[in-house]
């Protein structure tokens, strides 16, 4: 019997700042493909590709963007997270400088301050990790 397991992706929370490192807010895509909606940027990690090398990869793709993972904000995994399969997301927290541009999955790339977050137009868990990720930030 084959082994079945689930799908690993990883996401992060893009801080964008500008040139003179003033903070410009937190990129998410509007996706391409269903299911539809706003959503962090992300993807499925490859085979032989380590988690960290696959997140700025993917950043990269959707985004325009050359990220600098900060930190692990956590690991999602339950089974009912994603509509079409059950996957597990390594989500980091990371930096760049710059404006997002979609790419690939991604049909545009948009910065949100923390009050602008279009929360009713998220898709996945991605409301649930954006609040344990400001939750984050207020201990910090």
């Amino acid at each position: 019997m084959p082994i079945r397991t689930p799908y690993l992706a990883t996401d992060s929370v893009i801080e964008c700042f500008n040139e003179m490192d003033e903070f410009e807010g937190i990129v998410l895509i509007e996706r391409k493909n269903a299911p539809h909606g706003l959503a962090l940027p992300g993807g499925f990690v490859d085979v032989g590709e380590r988690v960290e090398d696959a997140c700025r990869r993917e950043m990269k793709e959707e985004t325009g963007l050359d990220v600098k993972l900060q930190h692990l904000l956590g690991v999602y995994s339950d089974p009912e997270r994603d509509p079409r399969f059950h996957s597990v997301s390594v989500v980091y927290v990371s930096r760049a400088r710059g404006l997002p541009v979609g790419g690939d999955d991604a049909k545009t790339a948009h910065l949100f301050h923390f009050s602008r977050i279009p929360w009713e137009k998220l898709v996945f868990d991605h409301e649930k990790i954006l609040r344990d990720y400001l939750e984050y930030k207020d201990r910090c």
